[in-house]
């Protein structure tokens, strides 16, 4: 994208509502307007474009990005340093092993003591169904009691990097992937996309990622197929989510337990393993409970019952069943590769490889959706902003 194409993307921007956005956390996706999501889309591309055009994005001169990663990263934990560094802020990560929560300070205190500096603060809470999303709530909660008892200087925003429920930034990273890669979002009206389960040898993957999919993709006018083994559904409140938005995109949701017909003629397939809904809701009540050995007693249970659904796998053969075999595979990474990373997994490995650089390109929209979702929570006129950061032309590189 040139500076001429930006210049369009800036002023098709200003013609979008967000100002409930400024000063504004970033949950779950179904809780933003139509406009909303689309600015984020906007924006995330102007920054894209700025970069890659050796233009420099920095919005602060000084301030902080909090993150707090509960559960292992790679993807989410540099995309979000990246989408900090690329607006100015210098990132630190909070190791609640390492800080006076293990102390039992309480999450009040923890979220006003580091947020003197910060502008934001990232989470990822996925582990327990029912806990991840409340505690995001309890730090924001936290941050604007300090804030309107001027104790904090701002109030720093707060972007959900993975919750029990949704996981905002991947979806959105995924949704901007189908965009540019079908060339418009009035491009995915009407296309199929496979929402399926698939075997893993691990036990206890979030919900979030495919909940994410079906909650935003039914607001493009898509055709969302849901496909799972009985016994591993999802939160029956996302597949509502799923229903109400597709009802009013024009789109279509449906559910099935057959996985050859979620790909047939399907124009993007997305198997993921996930665990059931109701095991995650049992799982929660041993932790509450501190029941390690029930733990335990879990896992080894739906291991076993991952295990008579080895044929749950994203193979030659269902990709050739998909529109003209070319559907676009996609995957949040890492996926669990059959005879690579693993004796049986996800996807056979011909499938994976054909499809590498595609992924990896899904994945490299992640940092620029993070720094959109910051940059409208903290920008009044985000178009006007971009236009001022845009003509002020200062190299990131000299």
């Amino acid at each position: 994208m040139d500076r001429i194409g930006i210049k369009e993307k800036i002023k098709s921007l200003s013609r979008l509502r967000t100002e409930d956005m400024y000063l504004n956390d970033f949950f779950h996706t179904w809780k933003k307007s139509d406009q909303e999501i689309k600015a984020v889309f906007e924006v995330a591309d102007i920054l894209r474009g700025m970069r890659n055009n050796n233009i420099s994005t920095r919005l602060f001169d000084s301030g902080l990005g909090i993150s707090l990663f509960r559960d292992n990263s790679t993807r989410t934990r540099f995309s979000y340093a990246s989408a900090c560094n690329m607006l100015g802020l210098e990132v630190q990560d909070l190791d609640e092993g390492k800080s006076q929560v293990a102390h039992g300070e309480t999450v009040r205190e923890t979220a006003n003591m580091i947020s003197f500096m910060a502008d934001v603060i990232g989470i990822r809470d996925d582990m327990y169904i029912g806990k991840g999303h409340t505690y995001m709530k309890e730090v924001a909660a936290s941050v604007q009691a300090g804030y309107d008892a001027g104790i904090l200087e701002q109030r720093p925003t707060l972007v959900n990097l993975q919750c029990d429920i949704d996981h905002p930034t991947q979806s959105m990273a995924d949704a901007l992937h189908l965009i540019n890669h079908f060339g418009g979002i009035e491009n995915l009206k009407g296309k199929k996309i496979a929402m399926t389960w698939a075997y893993s040898p691990s036990y206890g993957k979030p919900l979030s990622v495919p909940q994410g999919i079906m909650g935003l993709m039914s607001r493009f006018g898509m055709a969302v197929t849901l496909a799972h083994p009985e016994g591993y559904e999802v939160m029956p409140e996302v597949e509502k989510i799923a229903e109400i938005n597709s009802a009013k995109s024009g789109g279509t949701f449906s559910k099935t337990n057959s996985m050859a017909e979620a790909f047939k003629d399907a124009d993007i397939v997305y198997p993921k393993s996930w665990a059931p809904f109701k095991a995650m809701e049992k799982r929660t009540g041993l932790y509450g409970k501190g029941d390690f050995d029930g733990i335990d007693k879990l896992e080894k249970e739906l291991l076993g019952q991952n295990a008579d659904h080895k044929d749950w796998e994203c193979t030659e053969e269902l990709m050739n069943s998909t529109k003209e075999g070319k559907a676009l595979y996609m995957h949040c990474l890492p996926a669990d590769i059959t005879d690579v990373s693993c004796e049986k997994g996800e996807v056979a490995a011909s499938v994976f490889d054909r499809y590498r650089d595609p992924l990896y390109k899904q994945a490299s929209f992640k940092p620029y959706i993070i720094a959109a979702m910051i940059f409208l929570s903290k920008v009044k006129n985000p178009a006007d902003r971009l236009d001022t950061i845009l003509n002020a032309n200062l190299p990131r590189i000299v």
